[in-house]
Formats: C-alpha cells, structure tokens, sequence
C-alpha cells in the first residue's frame, strides 16, 4: 500500500506519461525521473493556490521547460486552478499546457521557460529583487520580504554558459535565499552526457561561492527534504542542490536518451502503470492525492493571513515605507510626460548622454528603477547618480554591476521584472544585443517592459572598428514581436523614449549614439507618435520626403535647406521608433507619410532592410550594406554616404 506521499509523486508520473502520449508529443524523461523532486520543491514552498499573485510566495521556475508536464502536473495537484481537462489539453491550441510553461498563460507559472539556462537566469533575477528589496522595506519583527527562490534544471540547463554566467553572480552577490535543484540523470538528446559533459558541476559551483549539496537517489523524500531544509539555512550562499536520478524511472524506457523527447507509447503507458502499481482510470486520480496535496495549500493560505496581518501593524508604525511598498508593487508613477524638466537639456550631447541625463532626472522621481550595465557603466552613461551600488555586502544601491555577462544580464532582470516590485534596465553596446537576444526574445514574448540601454548605435563608433559598429542589429530588433526599438535624434526626444519605455507595457531598445547630436527645432512630445513631421514642406504635397532616425535625422534637416535653395520643397519625418508608429490610426500615418509621395529616401547608418517598406519601390534608402571599418567616425560617415551632398543628390535622383 502506497502512502500519500509516494501516491502523489506517482501520480505526477502517469499523469505526465498520459498527457504526452495523448499529445503524441512531448518530453516524458523528466517528469518521470524528477516527479519527487519537484513534489520535495512544492512540499517544502510556501504559496496560495488560490491567489497566485501572494507578495511572499516562493518562487518555483521550471528552467528545463521542456519536461512542462512536470509543472503542470504538479500544479494540477496542488489546486492551482488547472482541470483535468487541461492536462487532457497539453500542446493543443490554445490550451493552457502549452509545449514549454508560459506566464500568464498558465496559472502558477512565475516565468516563460524552454531556451536552456534562461529559467535560471531568470531565477537569480528574482532572487536578487527578493534580496533588494528586503533591504529596502524589511524592519526589525517585520520581514515583509522573506521568500525563496527554487528553479529546477537538468544537465542541458548546466551546459549553456549562460548558467554558468548567472550563477558566478549569484555566488559574488551572496544571494543565500536562491536554490537550485540539479535533476542529474546523465543524458541528454544525443545520448549519455560523459561524451561531451564532464566537468564536476558541484566543484565549479564551490568555486563560484554556492553551497553544493548531494542528494544520491532522487526518489529518497527524506534526504531531499533534509537537503531542501539545509539549503534554507545557508544565508549567505546560494544552494545548489545535485540529485540523482534515472531519466523516464518506472518506465521501459529508464535511463535511455530514447524517452527524453517522445511519447512512450500506448504499450510503454501501461507498463510504466504496472510498475508503479497505478490502477486508476487514465487522467483519474485517487481522492486521496488530492486531499494529502490540499494541506500545502491550507498552509500557504495561513501564511498569507499572517503576512497580511503583519503589513497591517508594518503600515501601523512604518506608515510611509508601506505606502512607498504598495506604490512599488503597482508600479505607481507620477505623470511623466508632465515633468518639465525631463525635457530640458543644458548643452548639446551624444545622445548616450541625454539617455544619462534623462536616466538622472527619471531616477529623483521613479525610487523602483534599477539597473546596470555589463562592464560598460561609463560608456553607455547608464549610471544614476547619488543611489549608491547594489554589493555583496551593501545591498542598499541601486546601481547594479553585472559583470563582463551579457547574456545573463538581459535574464536577469526579466527576472527582477517578473518578481515584482522593481522597474529594472540594463546596458551595453548595441552590437553586444546579439549576446542578449535569446533573453530579450524572451522579454518580448512575456511581455515585460524592461529596457534595454544599447548605446554605440552605428559606424560612428568610429575606431573600435566593425566588431563594434552594429550594422544589422536594428534591423534584427525591429524584425521581434513586442520589442520596441526606439533610436533617438536629440534630447527631447530621448526623454519622449525613456517615458514611453517605463510606462508601457513592452520591453524597449533605446539605442543612442557615442557622437554629439544637436538639438532639433520642432522635436518634444511628437516622438511618442514614434515617428512624426519634424520639418514640414511649404506645399500641400512635398516633392520629396526624407525619412530619418537618429543621428541622421540632422543630416536630413540639413539636406532639405540646400534642396530648398534647389527650389525642391522636402519633408523631413523623424521616425524614432518604427513599431510604435505602426500601432497609429491609418489616418495619421497617412498625414505623415502620404500615398500619394512616392518620393521618398530613407536615411539610417544601418542595415536598409526594414526601410524597403516606407519607400516602395520608387524610392530610395542611404544605409549600410557592408560591415564598417577603423577609422575616425567623421570620414566613415563620409565614406559610406552619409553626407548632405549623398542625400540632395538621392532625391534629385528622384525629382529630375
């Protein structure tokens, strides 16, 4: 007779098993190996089913995603509001079960997980704003942030650098609230894991600064219980946690690459019943799981009363600081666009430093904005003044320092973001977003509005040279759902980026230039149109129309004085950010850039390709179809046509 507890690791088993084979489609290996350990992860938690969004919830992140029926399974059980005929649903249109868990799509999912190492990434994000922000609001008897963050990963997970990247973070940050639970069972896809993967991953952790943790049998509840509570009491080392297991346990398939990625089969299904001694109905589950997984979440629910209470007596003698909490937690902000001084700038600037400038002013109105940059703080100006650094041993700043680790730095504060509380950024070089871009496809895909500093926007970065001068990456930016990619001429309209960033509902690119950018007559509050008439034509129908972002929105403006002396009356449209001028009404974009203008030249010190749309066939595009070279940025302008002569005589071109 199976006790409750070995019952609902079981069930968890051929729940998994069935959902897969009724999809015909799946990842059984995990979920049947690694069924204790995430049943040991959920036992040992602290949550509401109930009410998902609980402030002092622990967090659970899947990162091997791709063994989702797993989480679902487990939230199933756990009453998080999944139905039997969710499970039944996996990988079907429209369901709930998605192939790889997906926030807000499934109720329970703290984060979109399945690009190996992400979930982690993401993890460590969360711990660090769990971190953060006991610093900032926790007082003596009320720790009103006081959770763990626990994230599942497998051998794949350990393979990616971008792992590697997060938890050597983690370990310098000393974020001794984070647990890793390592699912080793040896194999991946391509067979056992010693032909590529030999590494000892608990020594490499030791080195980093975790305390490592060795679970030999992945089906021993006890010592993984005992594990788990050990890894709470370390508080100054994160956790990692590394557990035996057999990939697909109890089925004929057990420690085989063959049931990692595909059904077992309607004979593999029962066989696996047989030897878990499973005789319940298929997707049915005996009452008793059910009722033995429902005092977890009558646990949780209590402990959520208690919070409750003591953020009443916390709002009773800390009155503002709970106020301040609340207002971080809604992301409550002033109405930016009406804050004069956002659009004042003293001198003339590269726009990296209007971005700083802007930052500055944001930061003495915005207490929630962190961020940081991969080593690059002092080129890409993404430092705020006066709000001191986020440290292992001060964590009171916030100025974060990622280190020279692009790729988990974007993770990272996707992480920050889905935690709650903090409006989180982060910075490097435009041409180092291939480094990030797997995470900011995740941002876009989750609908995060983190932000994204790319500064170093063109071949005007000058003598670095091509490794350094971005050529196709706006192109690339602009070609991601969700993703805003705004790139800035002047000031104003820097300021009309950054506030469109914070208060929407997208991640946003605000890529900005090393070189000086004037300021512009005509730019301000247009720029939230994302692209608008800076210097209008005399005639009700323009000869031409130049259409610009950033740094050559200049040089447009300069063109059309030496056409007008021409007698060739141009427009002049500054387009700082594509997608959002897509999202206006036809009437409008019609107003700036009109059907009947078919005359057109688009100017941009990068890739043409997303141009082609706004100047058809009749008109032109000034852009880059090579990659840069070392030189001073002045004579790569010249060299590549980036000049005012280069524009007067495309739209001659035309108009003669």
């Amino acid at each position: 007779m199976q006790d409750a507890k070995q019952l609902t690791v079981n069930a968890i088993r051929v729940l998994s098993a069935e959902a897969i084979q009724k999809a015909n489609s799946g990842h059984p290996g995990l979920p049947l190996g690694a069924a204790p350990i995430g049943y040991a992860a959920f036992t040992n938690m602290t949550f509401n089913p109930k009410d998902t969004a609980f402030d002092n919830r622990d967090r659970f992140v899947l990162s091997a995603g791709h063994g989702s029926m797993l989480d679902y399974a487990l939230y199933y059980l756990f009453g998080f509001g999944l139905t039997k005929e969710d499970i039944m649903n996996f990988r079907q249109l429209g369901s709930k079960t998605a192939g790889h868990p997906e926030y807000g799509v499934c109720p329970g999912v703290e984060t979109s997980t399945g690009p190996l190492g992400q979930g982690i990434a993401n993890a460590v994000g969360m711990a660090i704003a769990e971190d953060y922000l006991a610093t900032k609001f926790n007082k003596e008897g009320f720790p009103i942030v006081d959770h763990y963050t626990i994230a599942l990963c497998g051998d794949g997970c350990m393979q990616e650098g971008i792992e590697n990247e997060a938890a050597s973070l983690a370990g310098a940050l000393k974020l001794g609230k984070l647990i890793v639970l390592y699912d080793d069972n040896d194999i991946t896809i391509e067979g056992n894991t010693d032909i590529t993967f030999t590494e000892n991953v608990g020594k490499r952790h030791e080195a980093m600064g975790w305390q490592v943790i060795n679970v030999k049998d992945a089906n021993d509840l006890g010592a993984l219980n005992r594990a788990i509570k050990k890894a709470k009491a370390e508080k100054e080392k994160p956790s990692l946690i590394i557990i035996k297991s057999e990939i697909g346990y109890g089925s004929h398939l057990v420690g085989k690459a063959s049931c990692h990625g595909a059904p077992l089969g309607e004979e593999g299904v029962q066989t696996l019943k047989d030897n878990l001694g499973w005789t319940s109905a298929p997707f049915e589950v005996p009452e008793e799981v059910f009722k033995h997984c429902k005092k977890f979440g009558a646990k949780g629910r209590k402990a959520q009363r208690a919070w409750k209470e003591m953020f009443k007596a916390y709002s009773e003698q800390y009155p503002e600081l709970a106020k301040e909490y609340v207002a971080w937690k809604k992301k409550e902000l002033p109405d930016l666009k009406a804050i004069e001084e956002l659009w004042q700038f003293e001198k003339d600037d590269a726009s990296r430093g209007y971005s700083n400038t802007v930052l500055n002013k944001l930061a003495k109105y915005i207490p929630s904005l962190i961020g940081g940059s991969a080593d690059l703080g002092p080129a890409n100006k993404s430092t705020m003044k006066g709000r001191g650094d986020y440290l292992p041993n001060d964590k009171t700043g916030s100025n974060m320092h990622f280190g020279i680790r692009e790729h988990a730095m974007a993770a990272i504060i996707n992480g920050m973001y889905l935690h709650g509380g903090l409006i989180p950024y982060c910075a490097t070089f435009a041409v180092f977003s291939d480094y990030m871009k797997n995470a900011m496809r995740m941002s876009a895909l989750m609908e995060l509005p983190v932000i994204y500093i790319l500064s170093h926007d063109s071949i005007g970065v000058g003598e670095d040279g091509p490794t350094h001068q971005p050529i196709e990456h706006l192109a690339g930016l602009r070609a991601m759902p969700n993703m805003k990619v705004y790139r800035p001429a002047d000031g104003r309209e820097t300021t009309a980026s950054w506030i469109d960033a914070i208060t929407g509902k997208e991640p946003s690119c605000i890529v900005v230039s090393r070189q000086t950018l004037p300021m512009l007559d005509g730019t301000g509050d247009k720029a939230f149109k994302g692209g608008y008439i800076l210097c209008d034509s005399t005639k009700k129908t323009p000869d031409a129309i130049l259409i610009a972002t950033g740094s050559e929105v200049n040089l447009a403006v300069s063109a059309k004085k030496v056409l007008g002396e021409q007698g060739i009356d141009v427009r002049v449209v500054s387009m700082p950010c594509v997608e959002v001028f897509e999202k206006q009404c036809e009437k409008y974009k019609e107003s700036v850039l009109p059907n009947a203008v078919r005359k057109r030249v688009a100017i941009e010190a990068g890739s043409p390709m997303c141009w082609y749309k706004y100047v058809g066939m009749d008109g032109k595009i000034i852009g880059m179809e090579t990659f840069g070279e070392s030189a001073p940025a002045g004579k790569l302008f010249a060299k590549y046509g980036f000049t005012v002569d280069n524009v007067v005589n495309a739209v001659n071109e035309l108009v003669k």
